[in-house]
């Protein structure tokens, strides 16, 4: 590890977390790095002891599972094995938006930090957690992005979607120094013409990071530009991929690009990472100290555990959310089950092989180049409140319709979201419909973008 980074990780970051912001980030993610080598029987133990403390406190003070677990005839203290947890029925998104606030904690540790997620169905969610959901989110992250080289202090290169509300003045300089000092390179992959991909394939050649983050299909997007003109001209580069899933032949491109370090991550923004590939390359292994994620198949009203290989609806819950659990809740996404046995890297943690459902369809902007479809869930989120669900079409002249469902979207909040679409869209022809639904596929699902061919 160089001089700097050595420090930072060693040394900066630590007093920064542990001595002077009091935050266990650091002494949870030495936790993690020791129970990750646990035998499987004691990570469930885990498991099932802080599932027990969630379950407790929910029904003691958070009135929607109050409610669901008495309906289910569940008693915080009827819950032994990961099994009796099947006994709750699975929280659906729409369930969760129309429960509002009475997903709350009314007592200590308080919802703290609050988002809302426009996901791959195209319905805003507001969720919140608490402070120390948060702790143990960053830990977990660290210690999955770890596994592919990332560490606090190295050079990092994030090839990530533009934020979906404006910081205030001193938010932006509060981030950008906490990116100089972490040394992490942000770049808005929302636009990928020719121009920008050559400039990022400069810049990195220029100062060829550590570790790069990227969206899938954006470093995908990337990875082919230059093998395409190839302009390969720096040693090999660990690429971590998120926010969709990772084809075979993305994967492939990413290894011509930047060498065979590709790690694969799986997450959520109510949740953030929930799975992540180690160095042997063979799934992705579950943060199994902070979540239990199942992965079910459903017949009707009857829902079962995915066998090995099987694919099935992933179902997660989040053991350390106490301000606004999610419990059972159903992603949207379908994955593979892998095996349950001990990986290659030695680590015990149970894995997902491929998981499908939030693959959104590229576009094409007004220039001719690629644009992601990532990019209306990501803006959207600034919009959520006036704008419940929306799907985008791209026609086959290239026109776009962004269909929108929200009694309060009036011409003053067309005009916010068309200024927000421009920059990405570079003159591309855009009507907007206000409808009053949207209907959904025959899978239930609603597709947000729709590319005609």
């Amino acid at each position: 590890m160089k001089p700097y980074a050595e420090l930072m990780g060693r040394v900066l970051f630590p007093l920064w977390e542990g001595t002077l912001r009091r935050r266990p980030t650091v002494s949870l993610l030495r936790r993690l790095q020791q129970t990750e080598r646990l035998p499987l029987e004691e990570l469930e133990a885990l498991q099932v002891g802080a599932l027990r403390a969630l379950l407790r406190h929910s029904f003691d003070h958070v009135p929607f599972y109050r409610a669901r677990m008495l309906a289910a005839g569940l008693g915080p203290d009827d819950v032994r094995s990961l099994d009796d947890l099947r006994r709750l029925p699975i929280l659906e998104r729409s369930e969760a938006r129309e429960a509002g606030e009475s997903r709350a904690a009314t007592a200590p540790p308080l919802p703290a930090i609050r988002k809302s997620t426009s996901g791959s169905s195209g319905q805003p969610l507001a969720f919140a957690y608490d402070l120390g959901s948060e702790h143990w989110r960053q830990a977990t992250k660290l210690r999955g992005y770890g596994w592919a080289g990332y560490r606090v202090g190295v050079r990092s290169l994030h090839y990530w979607g533009g934020a979906a509300v404006r910081p205030t003045r001193f938010g932006r300089v509060k981030i950008a120094l906490d990116r100089t000092l972490k040394r992490e390179t942000y770049v808005d992959c929302g636009v990928r013409g020719d121009a920008e991909l050559a400039g990022l394939a400069d810049a990195i050649r220029r100062s060829p990071p550590d570790v790069i983050v990227c969206y899938a299909q954006a470093g995908a997007d990337l990875a082919r530009w230059v093998n395409a003109n190839r302009a390969r001209a720096w040693r090999d580069i660990p690429v971590l991929s998120a926010a969709e899933r990772l084809f075979p032949a993305d994967r492939a491109a990413l290894v011509e690009a930047f060498g065979p370090g590709v790690f694969e991550t799986y997450g959520s923004r109510e949740v953030m990472l929930m799975a992540a590939e180690c160095e042997a390359h063979d799934g992705m292994h579950v943060s199994m100290e902070n979540l239990v994620v199942e992965v079910v198949v459903r017949d009707g009203a009857k829902s079962r555990p995915a066998r090995p290989g099987e694919s099935g609806e992933v179902v997660v819950t989040d053991l350390h959310n106490y301000g606004m659990p999610f419990v059972r809740y159903a992603t949207g996404d379908l994955a593979v089950l892998r095996s349950l046995e001990r990986c290659a890297c030695g680590r015990a943690l149970a894995r997902l092989g491929a998981v499908d459902g939030r693959v959104t369809e590229t576009l094409r902007d007004g220039a001719g180049g690629r644009i992601s479809g990532l990019i209306f869930n990501v803006l959207l989120v600034a919009h959520g409140h006036v704008v419940r669900a929306f799907q985008v079409v791209q026609h086959r002249d290239d026109s776009l319709t962004l269909r929108v469902v929200g009694e309060r979207f009036d011409a003053a909040a067309e005009q916010a979201l068309r200024s927000s679409l421009a920059p990405y869209l570079r003159a591309l022809p855009l009507t907007i419909e206000r409808v009053a639904d949207i209907p959904t596929e025959r899978s239930g699902k609603r597709k947000v973008v729709i590319v005609e061919r």
